[in-house]
């Protein structure tokens, strides 16, 4: 996984690289862009967990147009921003954002299934666990995960001065 901000238009605004993998662990949701079958782009907004390393899980249905589109395309791009801030009378807005270049697997086997939604349950239900294993376990049969490998990712921002 290498953080590389060299295609970065606005190298004044680079985000630093620890501030990016903080912007990965606790976003509330990225969106994952690809191509479709039928060619065309096609970008949804989906919870994900980092595993702290180099992979991305994305819960989904079993069937569905993020599964058609990976199957003909693996190379998919994840998209991440974290707070942002208008600031209306300058015109502009205050953000940090990460992007992200991977490659999408799904057809995981039952072990990585399984560490995927203990990893989506510890981030987004930390107090319900043990409802949610039993939860996840009893849906298995009907959930895909998608697994992201990372391969590069870089960040941006624009910090705002305080009012």
């Amino acid at each position: 996984m290498i953080y590389n901000n060299n295609a970065v238009r606005r190298q004044d605004r680079l985000l630093p690289e620890s501030e990016a993998r903080q912007l990965l662990q606790t976003g509330e949701y990225g969106i994952l862009s690809m191509i479709a079958p039928d060619g065309n782009p096609y970008g949804i907004p989906v919870n994900y967990v980092w595993d702290k390393n180099d992979k991305i899980y994305i819960h989904c249905a079993p069937e569905g147009k993020k599964l058609s589109s990976i199957l003909q395309h693996t190379q998919v791009s994840f998209c991440i921003i974290g707070h942002t801030s208008i600031a209306p009378d300058k015109f502009t807005t205050g953000y940090k954002s990460i992007i992200i270049k991977c490659s999408a697997h799904i057809g995981l086997n039952e072990n990585e299934r399984m560490l995927a939604l203990k990893l989506l349950l510890q981030k987004y239900s930390p107090c319900h666990q043990e409802i949610g294993l039993k939860y996840a376990e009893k849906s298995f049969h009907r959930t895909e995960i998608i697994c992201l490998e990372i391969h590069e990712f870089s960040g941006k921002c624009k910090r705002l001065p305080k009012p």
